[in-house]
């Protein structure tokens, strides 16, 4: 699902609607502060597209990137 694109990891992740798409941005929102590793993304309608780069790296992918994508794919499967 993750795919590392120009020193970003990416995923699009599809949802029944909005209000589900909507919950599982909040649950991301909740894991990415316990973190302190926060995602770049977008959203329309059912649709997330969430892209992940460590800015204090120089906007590279690294491990806290990978540990984030993780969770977030933790988080996702329970939809």
């Amino acid at each position: 699902m993750w795919q590392e694109v120009k020193n970003r990891l990416q995923a699009t992740f599809k949802f029944k609607d909005f209000p589900e798409a909507f919950t599982f941005m909040t649950q991301v929102a909740f894991a990415a502060e316990k973190m302190g590793h926060h995602p770049d993304w977008h959203n329309v309608w059912n649709t997330v597209d969430i892209q992940l780069t460590t800015h204090e790296a120089g906007n590279i992918v690294t491990d806290k990137d990978r540990e984030l994508a993780a969770a977030i794919d933790v988080i996702y499967a329970r939809f």
